[in-house]
């Protein structure tokens, strides 16, 4: 099983680099929002779309990402990253149009984003299990750490060097994914092993041929017939959590919540200026939202994994989001800094909160074995909210002239997308209720049947995994 420590604390050490190198990084670029929109002369609508094609394209491109990890290495993955990455912020600073900050800023460094974000991600899911929760709340932290620090910095970078000379700078500093890559060392547990055929595991199939056929290529034209089909099953078990109910209600839930929270990251300084805010204020509202985002992460992560709140982790993620739902809500009622200071405490803090739990909720969803897949599915999900909706609420903003009707679709958003969540269990509860009393309305039964399936023929028509659960209760019920 997963050591719970060890090098999984330089794991987790690497990990928080590249969420400071990722997510902080393109949280910092909404502080280029208002020199790009003043250099060249552009709307609210066409501006956001540099900020939308890096989020799009870091969460577009996850499953890419997560297909280098799986099959080549996780650590060529995350170096790969961190050059294409800096290569592109590098190149953006020689921008002359804002296609050429779509190309170079948006695509190139969005792509180097998405190598290197899922699948330290996953990383650490391998390596804890006991304390994964608190992990990945250290791991995650790195995102308000790296906004705290960058924020401040970054305004006065481009203040002493333009923001041509502050985006060089930045294209610098990515390349410390690079390092973080290389302290990323791969482990074998025995659940990735799971997916392994069964007649793989027959006697009768010499040790050579199993030897011979795991060093196969995929694409080779000699494979044999049942090694084809092997491989074909493998990859299909390698995305078979896709047909999951549990996992197709968190993936829609995600598309809401995505679209909810990524337009106050790219507009809360634009509106903070618009409301009278100074410069420096506006770029410390952000700092606050990132420092109290490192509350978030590590005090939620640490309480989710206490005996009391482990078996509820669910509820406390939609409990999150719904909550920095409503702060969006009240967002266009705050016209000064003192009342922006509180939103940005709040707002910070659940956001740390959720973004924690939603590697730990997919893990407890599809298991470990499949984590990295799922994780490369999950931020691919993030990707149209990301890349639509700053662009949306900038043309909101263009057309009624004020963020009002922009922060209420956000915050209505990701209210719905909580709600979504919270009916989904209650349905499963009242299902696993139903189950329950049908099985003891069948007690009599049971005893007559000798092939021991007490779901023969009165649960006829429920699934697979809802007779395993009649049995299991069963059994449970027979040890008392």
């Amino acid at each position: 099983g997963p050591p719970d420590g060890g090098w999984g604390w330089m794991i987790v050490a690497g990990c928080f680099l590249v969420t400071i190198c990722t997510r902080a990084v393109t949280r910092c670029i909404s502080i280029f929002f208002v020199e790009f929109q003043a250099y060249f002369g552009q709307d609210y609508a066409r501006t956001a779309w540099i900020h939308s094609i890096v989020d799009c394209a870091t969460m577009l491109c996850a499953p890419v990402g997560s297909l280098i990890s799986n099959h080549v290495s996780c650590q060529v993955g995350i170096m790969l990253g961190g050059l294409l990455a800096s290569t592109g912020l590098i190149l953006s600073s020689f921008a002359t149009t804002l296609e050429h900050l779509y190309l170079s800023l948006g695509v190139l460094t969005g792509l180097g984003f998405a190598l290197c974000y899922s699948p330290a991600i996953a990383m650490v899911g391998k390596y804890f299990n006991k304390r994964k929760a608190l992990a990945y709340g250290i791991a995650m932290s790195g995102s308000g750490i790296g906004t705290f620090i960058l924020a401040p910095v970054v305004q006065l970078l481009i203040e002493q060097f333009s923001w041509q000379g502050a985006l060089l700078i930045l294209g610098g500093f990515v390349l410390n994914l690079c390092v973080c890559g290389a302290l990323m060392r791969p482990i074998s547990l025995k659940e990735d092993h799971k997916t392994v055929p069964e007649f793989l595991e027959q006697d009768h199939v010499p040790e050579t041929e199993k030897k011979d056929l795991k060093r196969m290529s995929i694409c080779s034209p000699l494979i044999k017939v049942w090694s084809r089909e092997c491989l074909c099953y493998c990859s299909w078990k390698e995305y078979d959590f896709l047909l999951m109910p549990g996992f197709m209600v968190l993936a829609v839930s995600v598309l809401f919540m995505a679209y909810g929270c990524s337009p106050l990251f790219v507009y809360l300084v634009p509106y903070a200026l618009s409301v009278g805010v100074s410069h420096h204020q506006a770029a410390f509202l952000m700092s606050i939202l990132g420092v109290i985002d490192i509350i978030g992460n590590i005090t939620f992560g640490w309480l989710t994994d206490r005996r009391c709140l482990k078996k509820h982790r669910y509820f406390c993620y939609l409990f999150a989001v719904g909550m920095d739902g409503l702060c969006c809500l009240f967002l266009p009622v705050l016209k000064n800094f003192p009342l922006l200071v509180p939103f940005s405490f709040t707002f910070g803090y659940f956001d740390g909160a959720y973004v924690t739990l939603i590697p730990v909720m997919t893990a407890d969803v599809v298991g470990t074995s499949s984590l990295s897949s799922a994780l490369g599915v999950v931020y691919f999900l993030h990707a149209i909210p990301y890349l639509v909706s700053p662009p949306v609420a900038g043309w909101l903003v263009d057309t009624t002239g004020s963020y009002t009707a922009s922060f209420l679709l956000c915050g209505f958003s990701m209210i719905f997308s909580s709600t979504l969540l919270c009916f989904a269990r209650l349905a499963k509860k009242i299902k696993k209720t139903h189950l329950l009393s049908l099985t003891s309305d069948t007690g009599m039964k049971q005893d007559m049947w000798t092939n021991g399936a007490i779901a023969y023929s009165v649960t006829a028509e429920l699934d697979q995994k809802d007779v395993e659960f009649l049995a299991v209760d069963a059994n449970s019920c027979r040890n008392r």
